[in-house]
């Protein structure tokens, strides 16, 4: 009998066990659940000569960084799928492959080509969307409206399909339809709700509402069915740490870092790991909270053990963070000299934006505020081209908005937190914009 995955694809293995775990691999992996390595270990094994489980489990070991292990699984699956794959599968295997490899204009355009063809291929499907996708760390200023319209042009052939509903519903989200993405996004969850991508997608649709608390008990009541080494594990509990700022309360937001993000005990994939460190560092700090210089030293250590040199603009912001927070001016200047040098050879996709953040943290680290606002206000609408999520960007905002205060620019700062608030509610807005009164 002839096998097919889960959107009814065919398969070329004629193992049931093969067919099988590869199908539970994917939708582990759709769901950002833990056992989604040892699921496709497991159809490799039953099947060493079926493709796709080898190409994904590629993808897996690029989520973890494991550069070598997956461009060596990426070339055995484009070995494998030539003797046996369909047409269909070749053209899986090499987007994916693109896409490990970080040749990113190919990727989008191979993801872009296949879906025509196949766009029930979730997992080609899957490589543009997410704050993570190819979409997103393309260097697109419009990046959030693309995945948005590219979920509209292919929904009908998934209809109330869990994990598509999870992705459509968070990028209307992140596009401004704040309220419609939510309602999408919260029918993906209950159709599935060991699926850490939707928990994770409703929390970002709760930041954008104002609906703090509601983000908050939704953790607690989710996340003790999710393992510590799921992959957005601790992410999730970093949107809970950004909840307890809301309120102003760094006990809770440090306790939360110390138990879950802090990188001696953190099991997040290393992206993940940057990020949320040095985002939330950042934020108790530029908030007014007292950070342990410790925290911020072992962090930096860290990050330098896993981004050394300049990467993606995403993580090479967020490592300014640490440089900057630390005084670490010879790391910030030698990452800072690289970006510069691939902008003006055209070879930076985000563009100016990169830079000017970086040379903007620096200054706020310095206490020069009307420099950081100064070199801000001309990029604040190009930092979306860095990727990532809104709620991780806004870190670029609320800075920004710290530093106009602080160097008494109280007009400008009124504007830009007028134009939040009436976008969402926020009490630290609120008790920020009282500050801007004068």
């Amino acid at each position: 009998m002839a096998h097919e995955d889960r959107y009814g694809l065919p398969l070329s293995t004629a193992s049931d066990a093969a067919a099988s775990a590869y199908r539970e691999g994917v939708d582990l992996m759709l769901a950002g659940w833990t056992g989604m390595a040892e699921t496709l270990e497991r159809a490799i094994a039953a099947d060493p000569d079926f493709a796709l489980p080898v190409i994904a489990r590629a993808r897996v070991h690029a989520f973890y960084q494991q550069g070598d292990l997956a461009r060596s699984k990426a070339a055995l699956a484009r070995e494998l799928v030539a003797r046996r794959g369909t047409e269909r599968e070749r053209s899986h295997v090499e987007t994916l492959a693109l896409a490990i490899e970080g040749r990113l204009p190919e990727a989008i355009a191979s993801t872009l080509k296949h879906i025509e063809s196949w766009p029930r291929d979730a997992m080609v499907l899957s490589l543009p969307l997410g704050a993570f996708g190819l979409f997103a760390f393309s260097g697109m200023a419009e990046h959030d409206r693309a995945r948005h319209e590219l979920c509209e042009r292919v929904k009908q052939h998934y209809g109330e399909d869990w994990w598509f509903l999870t992705m459509s519903g968070w990028a209307m989200t992140e596009n401004g339809d704040v309220a419609r993405g939510r309602a999408v996004t919260e029918r993906g969850f209950n159709l599935r709700r060991q699926n850490a991508h939707a928990a994770h997608a409703v929390l970002h649709a709760m930041f954008e509402d104002g609906s703090i608390e509601a983000a908050d008990r939704l953790v607690d009541d989710w996340i003790p069915s999710y393992d510590r080494a799921g992959i957005l594990h601790g992410h999730i509990r970093w949107h809970q740490a950004l909840g307890a700022l809301e309120h102003g309360d760094a006990a809770r937001a440090l306790s939360i870092y110390a138990d879950v993000l802090q990188p001696s005990v953190t099991q997040a994939p290393p992206l993940n790991l940057i990020t949320d460190a040095a985002s939330l560092l950042w934020r108790l700090s530029a908030y007014g909270h007292s950070v342990p210089k410790a925290l911020w030293l072992e962090a930096e250590a860290a990050a330098q053990q896993l981004f050394p040199k300049a990467s993606l603009s995403f993580a090479d912001v967020h490592m300014a963070l640490f440089a900057a927070a630390t005084q670490n001016h010879a790391a910030l200047a030698a990452r800072l000299a690289v970006i510069e040098q691939r902008l003006a050879e055209g070879k930076l996709p985000a563009g100016r934006v990169v830079p000017a953040i970086i040379r903007a943290l620096s200054a706020f680290a310095d206490g020069d505020f009307a420099s950081c606002a100064q070199t801000l206000a001309p990029v604040l609408g190009e930092v979306v081209r860095i990727g990532g999520s809104h709620a991780q960007r806004e870190l670029v905002e609320d800075t920004y908005i710290v530093a106009l205060i602080r160097s008494n620019a109280l007009a400008e700062a009124r504007t830009v937190l007028d134009r939040r608030l009436h976008r969402r509610p926020s009490q630290r807005d609120t008790q920020w914009q009282l500050l801007a009164a004068g």
